[in-house]
């Protein structure tokens, strides 16, 4: 079997995994954000590192925009449609005509919540959904049918699914859990539902960039196939069979991506990989708990796919 179908027997409980498949991401350098330069980039690592799926990067964040300031500005969000996602859809053609079926493709996608912090930055946001939270709903609408938008030209172009990114649950943004349940999370759900309804797997990311999560119970019904958090939550760290048991559903992760991984040598990455293989579920996609540094030896990368690979218990 192609990398692909590796994969996606991830999903087949009628058989058992060959081996356990791995991959890691990585933000490319600023040269490498556009056109045949990132597509050869994206291919580029997904070579040498072995790894078992193609992510293409998202780099074209919503802009800051100086005119939403105050609560009343959501209302003139604008809809981002094809010239903007342009250079995007670009990449994202460019790398499913290459790689041609042998590995799962799929577009990063950051979520309704974490665009709109784009758009104004996060402690913006977060005071906004704090006090007049009704005055945000318009332009979270907006940004939602943007990105679903986005979404549908991906899976037009071929993409296999989508490693679709949240935010908004962290310890010390909402006291209130009603913020999140009334204006995170129904619109992480449209993105969700429709790419859980058009492509054959997704990646849920749980994503600690902004600060940790005491909880992970507000994304357990989220939609993925297969879901990449942390392991620390609450305080308290999850071996990667508790993750999975948690999620219901191949846990994806097992590495700290500022560990090990980034600064040990070959033999040091293999003994850490080994250390998560040995109580790891036996659906289980070995990573780091969000974007390693961009400036990792790929090669210690290869080193922990390798192992993946060769592992057999």
């Amino acid at each position: 079997m192609n990398k692909r179908d590796q994969v996606l027997g991830l999903l087949d409980q009628s058989q058992s995994p060959s081996y356990i498949p791995a991959a890691f991401f990585l933000h490319f350098p600023r040269d490498c954000h556009r056109g045949q330069a990132a597509i050869d980039k994206h291919l580029e690592y997904f070579r040498h590192t072995g790894m078992d799926i193609v992510k293409i990067q998202y780099e074209f964040a919503f802009p800051r925009l100086a005119e939403i300031q105050s609560p009343d500005d959501w209302k003139t969000m604008p809809a981002y449609r094809q010239e903007f996602f342009q250079d995007q859809l670009d990449i994202v053609a460019g790398l499913v005509q290459a790689v041609q079926g042998e590995a799962l493709v799929l577009q990063t996608l950051y979520s309704p919540f974490m665009s709109a912090g784009h758009t104004v930055g996060g402690d913006v946001l977060d005071q906004h959904l704090k006090t007049v939270p009704e005055k945000v709903v318009p332009g979270l609408e907006i940004i939602t049918e943007s990105i679903l938008w986005f979404v549908r030209e991906c899976v037009k172009l071929g993409v296999d699914g989508f490693y679709a990114s949240t935010q908004g649950g962290e310890g010390f943004r909402f006291q209130d859990p009603a913020i999140f349940g009334s204006y995170v999370q129904p619109y992480d759900l449209a993105i969700l539902n429709e790419i859980d309804r058009t492509c054959a797997f997704n990646i849920l990311h749980v994503c600690d960039y902004s600060g940790p999560y005491d909880s992970f119970a507000p994304f357990v019904d989220y939609p993925g196939h297969v879901v990449n958090s942390p392991l620390e939550v609450g305080g308290e760290t999850m071996t990667a069979a508790q993750a999975g048991v948690f999620w219901g559903r191949p846990y994806m992760g097992g590495l700290d991506r500022h560990g090990i991984l980034a600064d040990g040598t070959a033999d040091q990455i293999r003994t850490a990989v080994l250390d998560v293989l040995k109580d790891a579920p036996e659906r289980f996609f070995l990573g780091a708990d969000c974007t390693v540094p961009g400036d990792i030896n790929w090669d210690n990368l290869k080193a922990a796919i390798e192992t993946a690979h060769t592992y057999r218990k």
